[in-house]
């Protein structure tokens, strides 16, 4: 995203600079760029994005709260335009596919600070080799049946904004125990909007399945993938999402379906 000089620019004649900056922000929230209710970013990072003074954003921020368009409490100041209802960390775990171990099922998780790999590196928008945060997470019930292993690459953005995942830079060895299952609440509470996407593919030659999550901020930012790979034959994925404005559907193999979606259990997602 560009930035431009922290000083404000001389404003249209016949308009206050601040309600322009108004109209901009709130053109940004009907669009979903800041969900409803989730918090928008802080008055520097805002300054930043409009290039404008922070004064300038105070003033906009203000305007709209008199609208009741924007509230603001202990964590700063949120949209409160009608919408989608912000994900949840239930709806969005981290990682994706982490599941509570069932008795005598095994989970491990571990991080460490490496080059990821070639497609992680090309979708996280960093150079060849370029060493990041990568997480690893193995689950297996305790029959040895039901594996799931998630390989995750954080992306330069993820550990500038995200104190808590910096943290772990100086401990990523591989071999400490990490466990990371706040990751995405440490990126909301860093002020950054999570959307994600998931597609399913099936292994060839193997009875497995591969998910790839990706997740990006609100100004379209890579922030995390993950590669998860399950065992189609004995484990398996449910989602469950509901379209605004129509009947909760989902897409499978070209046909529109009910609302949940299985990948595993012998389907091919």
């Amino acid at each position: 995203m560009a930035r431009t000089t922290p000083h404000d620019p001389p404003p249209d004649e016949g308009e206050p600079l601040y309600r322009r900056i108004a109209t901009e922000l709130l053109g940004e929230l009907r669009d979903g760029t800041v969900p409803p209710g989730e918090r928008l970013p802080g008055e520097r990072r805002l300054a930043g994005h409009f290039g404008v003074s922070r004064e300038t954003v105070r003033q906009a921020l203000e305007l709209l709260r008199r609208d009741g368009l924007v509230a603001t409490d202990r964590r700063g100041s949120h949209a409160t335009l009608p919408g989608l209802p912000v994900e949840t960390p239930a709806s969005l775990t981290f990682p994706v596919g982490a599941r509570t171990a069932a008795p005598g099922g095994v989970a491990h998780a571990a991080v460490t600070w490496e080059a990821p790999p070639a497609d992680h590196a090309e979708a996280l928008e960093l150079a060849p080799g370029r060493p990041t945060l990568v997480h690893r997470y193995r689950y297996a019930t305790a029959d040895g049946q039901g594996l799931r292993t998630a390989v995750t690459s954080f992306s330069a953005v993820a550990l500038a904004e995200v104190e808590e995942l910096a943290r772990y830079r100086d401990r990523a060895d591989g071999t400490a125990a990490a466990q990371l299952r706040r990751a995405y609440d440490w990126m909301r509470r860093a002020g950054l909007t999570l959307h994600h996407r998931d597609a399913i593919t099936p292994l060839a030659s193997t009875p497995s399945v591969r998910v790839t999550r990706r997740v990006h901020d609100q100004y379209a930012r890579p922030l995390e993938i993950t590669d998860l790979v399950v065992d189609a034959q004995q484990d398996a994925l449910v989602y469950e999402f509901t379209l605004p404005g129509r009947a909760a559907q989902a897409v499978t193999d070209g046909r529109w379906s009910p609302v949940r979606r299985t990948a595993g259990s012998g389907s091919r997602g």
